[in-house]
């Protein structure tokens, strides 16, 4: 281990309720509806029925994903009024009684805030795109067309930048009425914002603002390190072949941009410094220490944390939707270097492997067939559970929900904007090509952030509980719901398809332990040290959590693999009790020195002297 200066150590093991917190995120649409809701849709009220079992389980921040007004071309995250709530989920006032709730709970809520860009139907834009003249022309970012073959030829986007959620397409949207392309990252329907423009930075520092004082505790920043781009907007270099991909990925030109860093100094300066708060940024394709770093380093006066992509970026290549292999030794690495980087560099480590954008991690990382679901997703609680950081959950996680079966038809089930858009070019590029075309549905069973967004799985009943009977989901719910839901799973009934006996503990259960587990003992798990243990080892992770005074060890082993394998504790290691097992329920009988055999995906908790 690389040793630290004790001031160092003592910064990084200080107590702050933000680092100790765990977040639960909520994707409203697919949440919770309300008695007597008719749209299908899950419902800002639905969130506060549900206040209640989030605190069972152990969480203390709920972070929803955009409730505001919004078109929906991209669920949300494309937002028309960032002062108003989309009359899908509800009203201001409740929110207002959201928050008022979750305050008697002793819980916070954190606001997912889209400042990339805004929707096409935002007031802003609308005076942008009006006319060249309008005072808000530079609130976003216009340039004029190429014109390849002279004046009169058709217009031409400025650059070859593709778009992130269709990379099929320009990352430019023409406008004819004033002759001019706009950028447009996502989708069309997504115009980015001017951060040049000091005009649109106070602006977003207003509804900043406006949100903490109404109750909010902080901020989920979506795509914060996109709002500086190079100047000059350069070509792409050519990453996909370009028989294939008019438009290549861009992102080393508007990925932690020049002035990124002075936008979230300013932003702390003018909105964080004055709250208390908690944020956490989405920083997708940033890996280098150095300038994560300059953002979550404890005097860095930018934000508190963010969302490092690396292991949930293990199988993308160059862009998400695609595949490429990847190894346990990989998966480890990744997770060592960033709890080592933020205990020797005094920074902060989010811990997630899922979220909204992304497929289930029992599907992606484990087996979530009918005999080994349940204990994948507990090898993965276990995992996160011990990991330092502030720990994020996202919903259905806590009950091992996993990817919606593949026999469902794409074009009939699927909604995501992101995964209509890589089919439509798949059938388009390959529609004589069956391999090819195969290949494609892979990608979408194995990656699209559809897997996600299947509506929450409460019980037994019609749509599994998230909304009337009579009224019709507005995604599928997964089919596995009678077996996979939360009522089941709280009382620990059994469950008939690979499930629980009455000797053993459900995943939701396991959660709830392992929550009030690392609460008990955050010393180890959330400031504590961490040192792994034979990184080469191609199917067990095991480290070592030890907290700063050295009274608590903990050692943790994970099978990552699908058949019993053995592992050898180290000479130097005096095991006293293994607590937990992702197997059985209570402490585990395995030996205290010498070999452990583990069985398929089992992980298991061990107390150290």
């Amino acid at each position: 281990m690389t040793s630290q200066n004790p001031q160092q150590q003592l910064a990084y093991a200080t107590p702050q309720w933000w680092k100790e917190a765990i977040v639960y995120q909520v994707y409203p649409s697919s949440f919770q509806s309300h008695p007597g809701a008719t749209t299908g849709w899950g419902s800002i009220k639905g969130i506060t029925a549900r206040l209640d079992y989030l605190k069972a389980l152990g969480a203390d921040v709920v972070w929803s994903s955009p409730f505001f007004k919004s078109p929906q071309a991209d669920m949300g995250y494309d937002i028309a009024d960032y002062k108003d709530i989309d009359s899908r989920y509800g009203t201001l006032e409740d929110v207002d009684a959201l928050i008022s709730e979750l305050h008697k709970r002793d819980m916070k809520l954190v606001v997912d805030l889209v400042v990339n860009h805004t929707s096409n139907q935002h007031e802003w834009f609308l005076q942008s795109r009006s006319s060249k003249d309008n005072p808000k022309r530079d609130w976003y970012i216009w340039r004029k067309p190429k014109r390849s073959g002279g004046e009169d030829s058709p217009p031409e986007p400025p650059n070859n930048w593709a778009q992130i959620l269709g990379e099929a397409n320009s990352a430019w949207t023409f406008d004819e009425k004033t002759d001019e392309y706009y950028l447009s990252l996502f989708t069309p329907e997504q115009p980015d914002l001017n951060w040049e423009n000091p005009e649109v930075r106070a602006a977003v520092w207003d509804v900043m603002h406006f949100w903490l004082r109404r109750g909010a505790s902080g901020f989920r920043l979506d795509v914060i390190n996109l709002i500086s781009k190079v100047p000059g907007y350069p070509e792409a270099e050519i990453f996909l072949d370009p028989r294939d991909h008019k438009y290549q990925p861009a992102l080393k030109y508007f990925v932690n941009g020049p002035k990124l860093h002075d936008y979230l100094r300013e932003m702390h300066r003018e909105v964080l410094s004055k709250y208390d708060t908690i944020t956490v940024g989405e920083m997708p394709g940033v890996s280098d220490e150095d300038e994560i770093l300059r953002t979550v380093g404890a005097n860095a006066g930018e934000l508190r944390m963010i969302f490092i992509f690396d292991l949930v970026d293990i199988d993308k290549p160059t862009v998400r939707m695609a595949l490429k292999p990847w190894d346990l030794r990989e998966m480890k690495a990744v997770v060592a270097r960033w709890q080592r980087v933020m205990i020797e560099r005094n920074g902060w480590n989010s811990v997630f492997i899922e979220n909204h954008d992304n497929p289930r991690s029992v599907s992606r990382y484990t087996d979530d067939s009918d005999e080994y679901r349940r204990v994948g997703a507990k090898l993965l609680a276990l995992m996160q559970t011990t990991l330092g950081g502030t720990l994020f959950v996202y919903q259905g996680e806590e009950l091992g929900m996993r990817n919606v079966p593949k026999t469902w038809d794409i074009d009939e089930e699927y909604r995501d904007v992101e995964t209509i858009n890589y089919w439509n070019k798949v059938k388009k590029i390959y529609a004589d090509d069956p391999e090819k075309l195969h290949h494609g549905r892979t990608v979408i069973e194995m990656k699209a952030r559809d897997h996600a967004r299947t509506p929450m799985q409460w019980d037994a009943s019609p749509n599994a509980g998230f909304c009337d009977p009579d009224v019709k989901p507005w995604m599928r719910v997964n089919d596995d719901y009678k077996v996979v839901n939360a009522e089941a799973q709280m009382k620990g009934d059994s469950e008939t398809s690979g499930g629980s006996s009455g000797d053993d503990l459900t995943v939701w259960q396991f959660w709830q332990q392992s929550i009030r587990r690392r609460k008990e003992h955050a010393a180890a798990f959330v400031y504590g040290d961490f040192e792994e243990l034979a990184p080469d080892h191609p199917n067990v992770f095991a480290y070592l959590r030890t907290s700063a005074a050295g009274d608590e060890k903990w050692l943790v082993v994970l099978n990552y693999f699908g058949r019993q394998v053995e592992w050898y504790i180290p000479q130097h290691l005096i095991v006293e009790e293994w607590v937990c097992g992702s197997y059985g329920r209570g402490p585990v009988r395995k030996p205290l020195k010498g070999i452990v055999p583990l069985k398929p995906w089992e992980g298991v908790l061990a107390r150290c002297v």
